[in-house]
């Protein structure tokens, strides 16, 4: 799972104008690395959660600007697994 949200991280990033070639897992989202601003960071929050179902909350976009690109994909992983979780004890 964390493979096919990184590859859609990278490709929405792609859409965005960022240059992706040489982003590795260890790269950060915001100033030290990518350098996302907030609205980017904003927009491409609101992709992963239309992808995948999962939410983000506003005050949780300074904390995602300190994330690497595998520290986000695995955030985003467990939030599905979660989502997922809930939704199967509700059924």
């Amino acid at each position: 799972m964390q493979d096919r949200i990184r590859e859609f991280v990278l490709a929405a990033l792609t859409e965005m104008q960022y240059d992706v070639d040489d982003v590795t897992g260890d790269t950060d989202l915001g100033p030290a690395g990518l350098d996302l601003e907030s609205l980017a960071l904003a927009d491409l929050s609101v992709q992963v959660e239309d992808e995948f179902g999962v939410k983000f909350d506003l005050d949780e976009m300074e904390s995602t600007a300190l994330m690497t690109l595998d520290q986000f994909t695995a955030d985003v992983a467990a939030r599905v697994a979660a989502t997922a979780a809930t939704a199967g004890s509700a059924a």
